[in-house]
């Protein structure tokens, strides 16, 4: 059995930067990543809000630039699912994949959130080319434009005001006649003048040559089905967090992300939790790379303490 200083579970932007200071710091490093390095962003046709980039830089060929790093660093990708995480009475853990079983003495949990889809025809095939889960990331991209958000919660309602800066209209789709979100976003949804609302409805198809060019709507009360025009779908229906190797170990909030404090330490000693799939995160890149590097910062201080405490037991 191969042991190592650090595991990272999740090969996004928290676990390659927090791979990229571990491995940087000396540690014997491995990332598993169960699909493509890079996460969410890695699907992202064109990032403008990182740092560095004033033209912008594609998303896949931003994470590829992280992972080159983190390897160039001596840190190890292991394209594997993680499907069993456990703690030692030793301290140690050990996580157990589809194709091996090792050991760590801190672990880094940056699995991330997947974003909860609609699951209708053409979503899947015009994510990126007008289908967003992200207003912040991408709502500059359709300035001028007429978009549809589909959503009632908070995160719809706040998201969908922020696409309304750009957008010259934003055609709020629900599947209810009233808003979930709380009282005071829906008092400035209803007061900002280029937002309209499309109730109990929701969406049944999504279509486009290349790109988003339309929407077909049905009435969930009348089943009468209509086509709306529009450049982008934002859809903002929640997410659900990777967490479930987490059950049983760590605090997890009524989401099931994980409770970290400002260290992203968890209350497991040396289980450390980074990026979307910890309690309140930004859901951004340029904050999931903070909280990678945070993260493998106080893994190095909990590794340091442990070897000072060895030595001096010696």
């Amino acid at each position: 059995m191969t042991n190592y200083d650090v595991a990272i579970i999740g090969g996004g932007g928290a676990g390659l930067t927090a791979a990229i200071y571990s491995a940087r710091a000396r540690r014997s490093t491995i990332v598993f990543e169960g699909l493509v390095t890079g996460g969410l962003i890695a699907t992202t046709d064109i990032v403008e809000n990182y740092p560095g980039f004033p033209d912008g830089i594609n998303g896949f060929d931003l994470a590829q630039q992280f992972h080159k790093q983190a390897e160039k660093f001596g840190a190890e990708t292991a394209y594997e699912r993680v499907e069993a995480l456990g703690r030692l009475p030793d301290g140690t853990f050990e996580l157990r994949s589809n194709e091996r079983t090792i050991r760590a003495r801190a672990v880094i949990a940056t699995a991330g959130a997947d974003y909860n889809k609609l699951g209708v025809p053409g979503e899947t095939e015009l994510t990126g080319r007008g289908v967003s889960y992200c207003g912040t990331c991408d709502a500059a991209f359709f300035a001028g434009m007429d978009v549809i958000v589909v959503g009632g919660g908070d995160s719809a309602v706040d998201e969908g005001m922020f696409v309304a800066r750009y957008a010259r209209s934003v055609n709020v789709v629900h599947r209810r006649d009233v808003l979930r979100a709380s009282a005071i976003l829906q008092e400035r949804a209803f007061a900002t003048p280029n937002m309209q609302f499309t109730w109990n409805s929701v969406v049944e198809r999504i279509e486009g040559e290349g790109q988003v060019e339309r929407a077909v709507l049905r009435n969930v009360k009348t089943n009468e089905v209509s086509t709306v025009a529009t450049s982008a779908v934002f859809v903002f229906i929640g997410q659900t967090p990777n967490s479930h190797l987490l059950e049983g170990l760590v605090e997890l909030d009524a989401g099931g992300h994980a409770v970290v404090d400002l260290q992203m330490r968890t209350r497991v000693p040396g289980l450390f939790v980074a990026g979307d799939l910890r309690t309140q995160a930004a859901r951004q890149l340029i904050s999931a790379a903070g909280d990678g590097a945070t993260a493998a910062i106080s893994a190095e201080h909990y590794l340091t303490d442990l070897d000072g405490r060895a030595g001096s037991a010696k």
